[in-house]
């Protein structure tokens, strides 16, 4: 295996926050496209009575896909810089450098999955007619159940753990260190199923609120952020779930 250069190394960490935030920039700008393209009048659903979507399903997907990148890149970050720290110390040592693509890839492609099981997921309320057009649920109280549920899940044991293991990152890959590129990609892997494990109910609101409200997208996803790197986050996490059970029985009840 090749070694990377060593002025490629000495600025790696600077080009690593610069991708990132391209990305997650890049990932903004499509949803803006995106929600602007929903927002056109469209036909009425009774006129499409064979679409299963208004979009075609590997639009829909895509759409979760480059959503999920914009909201949680921010907060992996520091996961992130701390591999890449680590695999220079690996250069410095003269031993194998794997190159930081691929411990993202391994956590972008766990969040692949979710958006799969979303796009499903949307498949079939749209089917059952639970979405309006503007793809939020249909009615309060399935909205309210959903608050409440996102509530009662951040006081929950998974949501701690996975929390824990998400706010530790030099933790984590110490824990769970596998050398070589298909290791690099198993701890990708594993931090987006922590990851996952702290923020698919999170994600799953913006069925309550419409799935392509970009200001619950960016509440949500600076959420997530607090909870993950700011001091006592899981504190944050959970006074979080008690607003938001607040919130779904009043919405329930309206």
């Amino acid at each position: 295996m090749r070694l990377a250069p060593t002025s490629l190394l000495r600025r790696e960490r600077a080009v690593v926050l610069l991708a990132l935030a391209g990305l997650t920039a890049l990932a903004w700008l499509y949803l803006l496209v995106a929600q602007r393209d929903m927002a056109m009048p469209m036909a009425p659903m009774d006129d499409m009575p064979d679409m299963a979507m208004p979009f075609p399903a590997g639009w829909v997907l895509a759409m979760w896909w480059i959503m999920m990148l914009g909201m949680m890149l921010p907060s992996a970050a520091p996961m992130i810089l701390t591999f890449e720290a680590l695999q220079r110390r690996k250069w410095e040592r003269h031993e194998a450098y794997v190159p930081i693509a691929i411990f993202l890839a391994g956590y972008l492609l766990v969040w692949g999955g979710f958006s799969l099981a979303a796009t499903a997921a949307q498949w079939w309320l749209q089917q059952n007619a639970l979405l309006s057009p503007m793809l939020a649920l249909a009615t309060p109280p399935l909205g309210g159940a959903l608050f409440v549920m996102a509530g009662l899940y951040q006081w929950s044991p998974l949501k701690s753990a996975c929390l824990r293991q998400c706010r530790s990152p030099f933790a984590f890959l110490l824990n769970q260190w596998r050398d070589g590129w298909s290791g690099a990609l198993r701890m990708g892997a594993g931090h987006g199923a922590y990851c996952l494990g702290c923020c698919w109910v999170l994600m799953a609101l913006l069925f309550a609120v419409g799935v392509m409200n970009l200001l619950w997208v960016a509440a949500i996803a600076a959420f997530v952020f607090a909870e993950k790197l700011l001091p006592h986050g899981i504190w944050i996490a959970r006074l979080g779930g008690i607003a938001m059970a607040t919130f779904g029985v009043w919405l329930a009840a309206s």
